[in-house]
């Protein structure tokens, strides 16, 4: 007994298919362009998962098909990967409107309406264009067409289209402001930092930021040196190159070092203080801070006096900044003078000594000192500063007891300023809920958070002056203390960068006379531990050995 098997069903775009190949390859009466869009990147790259409706070979089919049944040849195709609707300036949609109105298109055959336009009006517009081309807009997986019945779904799909844009945009941006709120930091943590995603023992998603533990160190590097004021934001960021401080690589872009501009961004940032910064406005941020509010302030008290623009060093030194002339008190500059042989000789020379003009008759008569002559007159002054190891121990027991003495004294005052803190913080709060409650405006919103972080700060560095309890101020007196413990030996075998901040830390500036001699000005808390009169009254106190 023989068997019947039914034919299998026809595909209705396999039929026009086959019928296309059976006449030869010739093309179908009838030309079509196809328009495709993706929304992101990923889906661009992709050809499958669980966008395959939206990814460009799913979208790219299906036109094709729609094309087939409506005995079409596709002549061109146009895809804008990684573009929004929201917008008609996509360049493969501008490319595909102008390509309509040059050349005879019967068809213009989109995924849906919301891969063609998410406005009405931009819809509205471009369908009228391709109306007036003389082709007729097609969706591939909706009744769209020329028909009066399909021109109606299409009005309603692209009203639909518009509100879903519109929510889905006041919903995300209703999901920042909460997250915002609570301290998330909204987006791609900046350098030092590191974004984590992970899920939960409920398998959902959890994301966080954590401090990497690689690029964090050179961060807070960066802004402990720039608040001193000795150094630009171009030799700063040559240094932290030099130290190997470069950006994240991404599966797309590489590892690059920080140039100039990053730097100025990352010492500007305030998520490094622990605030994170939302469409304008400041939240406490969830994430740890790599910076205290007082060093802070500082950079950007020294980047606003450096706004006319920094000059880089060209001829650095590690006594430059320091050094100013003994005659007419100006700051002495690096200068390599060239001899008739060809040999360099490096000199300090006066500020004073480069005037122009009506200036040359006022300019400073002191001559230039060798910078090796000068060098050695600085290390001979580290020997007037290095503190014995008994006369170190008197010190330190007499700067303890200052410490307990003046902290008892400046417990009222530390009260007030506490209690300014806390007035102000008040106010910030309540701020933010009339800014959440939408009862500020934007402006109004940053120009009070200005105020307020303005008052907040000068508070945190008076603060700071008196609070820093006795264990954290001993510890820092322990460090002066050691650094002037045989100073000299310590300053002779430093390196160039260990000079400069122990110059830093040592000297307000050196006077350098004509006959080139020097004259230092002590830091405040180095001239009154080496004070002759302090130390006399140290050593009537110790105990006298019998």
């Amino acid at each position: 007994m023989t068997t019947y098997n039914p034919p299998a069903q026809v595909n209705p775009y396999n039929f026009f298919s086959m019928l296309e190949q059976n006449m030869g390859g010739l093309p179908l009466s009838k030309k079509a362009v196809s328009y495709i869009r993706v929304s992101s990147r990923r889906q661009s790259e992709r050809g499958g998962g669980d966008d395959e409706g939206y990814s460009i070979p799913a979208q790219r089919e299906l036109n094709k098909n729609k094309a087939l049944s409506l005995g079409a040849t596709i002549v061109e195709t146009f895809i804008d990967r990684g573009e929004s609707a929201k917008t008609n300036d996509r360049d493969d949609l501008q490319a595909m409107l102008k390509y309509i109105t040059e050349n005879k298109v019967d068809y213009v055959i989109i995924n849906k309406v919301d891969r063609f336009a998410r406005n009405r009006l931009d819809d509205a517009l471009m369908t009228d264009m391709i109306y007036k081309s003389g082709a007729a807009l097609i969706s591939a997986t909706e009744g769209i067409d020329d028909t009066p019945q399909g021109m109606m779904l299409h009005g309603f799909l692209a009203t639909i289209a518009e509100y879903y844009s519109r929510n889905l945009a006041t919903e995300v941006m209703k999901g920042m402001n909460q997250k915002v709120k609570a301290g998330v930091t909204p987006c791609r943590a900046p350098i030092g930092y590191l974004n984590v995603q992970e899920k939960d023992e409920q398998g959902r998603e959890v994301r966080y930021v954590v401090v990497d533990e690689e690029r964090a160190p050179l961060v807070k590097l960066a802004f402990t040196y720039y608040s001193t004021g000795d150094w630009s934001v171009l030799d700063l960021a040559a240094y932290l190159e030099s130290r190997s401080l470069a950006s994240r690589a991404t599966p797309k872009k590489p590892s690059k070092p920080i140039t100039e501009n990053k730097l100025q961004k990352i010492l500007t940032n305030p998520y490094y203080k622990g605030i994170v910064t939302y469409m304008g406005v400041q939240y406490e941020g969830k994430h740890e801070p790599l910076v205290d509010t007082v060093t802070w302030q500082k950079v950007q008290d020294v980047l606003a006096s450096h706004r006319n623009g920094e000059r880089s060093r060209i001829h650095n030194h590690f006594l430059k900044g320091l050094l100013c002339c003994g005659t007419c008190g100006k700051r002495l500059i690096v200068h390599n003078a060239k001899s008739q042989s060809g040999a360099y000789y490096p000199y300090f020379v006066c500020a004073g000594k480069l005037g122009k003009g009506e200036q040359r008759k006022q300019r400073c008569k002191q001559h230039a000192v060798l910078i090796p002559k000068v060098e050695e007159a600085v290390e001979k002054l580290y020997d007037q500063v290095s503190l014995a190891p008994e006369t170190r121990q008197l010190l330190e027991a007499w700067l303890i007891e200052e410490i307990e003495r003046s902290s008892e004294s400046s417990k009222a005052e530390i009260a007030d300023l506490e209690k300014q803190r806390r007035k102000l913080k008040d106010e910030e709060a309540k701020l933010l809920q009339a800014h959440y409650a939408e009862a500020v405006s934007l402006e109004l919103m940053r120009s009070e958070q200005q105020r307020i972080g303005d008052s907040l700060a000068d508070i945190e560095t008076r603060l700071a002056k008196l609070t820093a309890g006795t264990k954290e101020l001993r510890a820092m007196l322990m460090k002066v203390l050691d650094l002037m413990q045989d100073c000299c030996q310590t300053y002779k075998h430093a390196g160039e960068f260990e000079k400069r901040l122990m110059n830093q830390a040592i000297f307000e500036k050196i006077e350098v006379n004509p006959d080139g001699t020097i004259e230092p000005v002590y830091s405040e808390i180095v001239g009154l531990l080496i004070d002759p009169r302090l130390q006399a009254a140290l050593n009537d106190q110790a105990p006298k050995v019998v």
